[in-house]
Order: structure tokens, then C-alpha cells, then sequence
């Protein structure tokens, strides 16, 4: 049997909130292994799914650029090594012109800039990722930091007439939806965005949940859905409730504004960055 260190415990904990004997016990029965030992607590009631919280961590920000007019968008990750210089001044100066650079070209070469910036700053740089909207048809392009450049969204917003992208009611409209992307993590628009296989794990740990023992076989189709109409509210940003009014969800809210607007809105991609993801296991 693997030994269960404190330290293993301690990480499962993080990652699910479940109790430290649920932990130890989970992790017991996995021999050891995290993910088995999550997909326990998951089974057992006792833990949600496993935070981004959980994953192994890199000093740095995301930043971003938009270009004037909204047409094309840039998020970047780059990591140092601590969190000193994550909040400096001249790495944040360096990050703001990766940026720039990867917006006005995103195959511009780096390294230079790069190196340059290691020995002004005096710590190891990695520019761990970078992404790139255009604008496909009439709508905007946007981005939103958060918490001192850990989290970072970029959003593409649709619509069908040229004017839209210049009224008030867009322009909030976009706003909100960077807002809500930062502070629900959805992973994907709308359910056509969830991978199959991922709706299978979730499927099957759903029918292995102790809140399915002793109903009828009648019943547990029924209540598997239930749970996973759930998970699609969790993961799906289209279903979520509206953060600045949960009695709503973000479609229906895209719908009122386009009705405000004369306008059919469609939310066509977004990416929600988290300092120190790019690099888990």
C-alpha cells in the first residue's frame, strides 16, 4: 500500500474542501493517487469537481492589448520567480510589450526582448503562452485583468449590424460578460462546448453517487440528469446565472440587451487565463 503523506492529504484537501479523514480515507483507497481519490469524493458527496485552486502554481501575471476599434485581442501568460517581482513595476512595463508585440504580430520573436528583461530584472522570465482574436464579422473584442494580473479573460462578442459595436448597451453588455467569465470560470459557451467525454466521466460519477442508493431504477435516469443540468449551469457561461442578477441567466440576459439594442448578440469564444495553469500536470 502507498504511504499516505500529510502533504498528499493537505493537496486534496485544497483541491476539494472535503474533510481531512475524507482525504486520508480517499486517498487510501486510491493508493496514492490524486485524481482516483478526487473521483472518490466526488462519488461520496463530499467534493465538488478539482479547483484550478489545487494546481500547481508559477509566479507572474496575464496581460493584454486591444487594438483601437476592438478588432483584434491579445492575452498573454509570462512567469518569473517570485512574486516580488510579479508586482514590479518594470516586468509589468515588460509584459504590457509582449503584448503589444504579439497583437501587432503573433510571430513576432520574442527572445530578445526576453533576455533583455532577465538581466534589467535580475530573475528568470518564461513567456508561458499567448492567444489572438480577430474579430470574425461585426461585434468586439475585449479583455479584462483581475486580481493583480492572475486571472485574465478575453471575450469575441457578436453581432449583425455595423453600428451595434458603438451603443452604450453593447458596450456594457461586454463589459458584464468579461466581468462574469472572471468570477464564475466557465469553461465553454454553451453545452456544444463540453467535450463528450468529459459529460461521460461526469455521467458516470453521477450514477456512482451515494445520493442515487436505494431510489427506484425508475427514478435514477431522471435524477442523473438532474445532476448534470446542474454541472452544465456550473461549467456552460450561457447557462450561468447573471452575476449582477442570479434571478437571470447570462443567455437571457444576452437576449434583453439585443432586444434593447435592435440586435441579435452572440457570445462567439472567450479564454479565462489563471497564472500558473499552463504549467500543471
Amino acid at each position: 500500500m502507498a504511504e499516505i503523506t500529510a502533504a498528499a492529504v493537505g493537496k486534496l484537501r485544497e483541491m476539494t474542501n472535503a474533510g481531512l479523514m475524507d482525504c486520508k480515507k480517499a486517498l487510501s483507497e486510491a493508493s496514492g493517487d490524486l485524481d482516483i481519490a478526487v473521483e472518490i469524493l466526488r462519488k461520496r458527496g463530499v467534493a465538488q469537481a478539482a479547483k484550478k485552486a489545487g494546481r500547481d502554481a508559477r509566479e507572474g501575471v496575464i496581460a493584454q492589448n486591444i487594438a483601437p476599434g476592438g478588432r483584434t485581442g491579445v492575452l498573454v501568460e509570462i512567469n518569473c520567480e517570485t512574486d516580488f517581482v510579479a508586482k514590479n513595476d518594470t516586468f509589468k512595463a515588460f509584459c504590457d510589450d509582449v503584448a503589444r508585440a504579439v497583437a501587432s504580430n503573433p510571430a513576432v520573436d520574442l527572445e530578445a526582448l526576453r533576455i533583455a528583461a532577465v538581466a534589467k530584472i535580475g530573475e528568470n522570465i518564461r513567456i508561458a503562452r499567448s492567444d489572438r482574436f480577430e474579430l470574425n464579422g461585426p461585434g468586439m473584442i475585449a479583455a479584462y485583468i483581475h486580481t493583480g494580473g492572475k486571472v485574465g479573460v478575453l471575450l469575441e462578442v457578436g453581432c449583425s449590424k455595423d453600428a451595434t459595436p458603438s451603443t452604450e448597451g453593447f458596450k456594457q453588455l461586454v463589459k458584464d460578460i468579461t466581468l462574469q467569465i472572471a468570477a464564475a470560470s466557465p469553461t465553454s459557451v454553451n453545452r456544444d462546448g463540453v467535450p463528450a467525454e468529459i459529460i461521460a466521466k461526469e455521467r458516470e460519477i453521477a450514477m456512482q453517487s451515494d445520493r442515487l442508493k436505494g431510489k427506484p431504477a425508475a427514478a435514477l435516469e431522471k435524477i442523473v440528469q438532474g445532476i448534470l443540468e446542474k454541472y452544465y449551469q456550473t461549467v456552460c457561461l450561457t447557462e450561468q446565472g447573471f452575476v449582477k442578477d442570479p434571478e437571470k441567466t447570462v443567455r437571457q440576459h444576452l437576449e434583453s440587451t439585443g432586444k434593447a439594442v435592435d440586435d441579435t448578440l452572440t457570445i462567439r469564444r472567450f479564454l479565462r487565463w489563471q497564472v500558473g495553469e499552463s504549467t500543471a500536470a
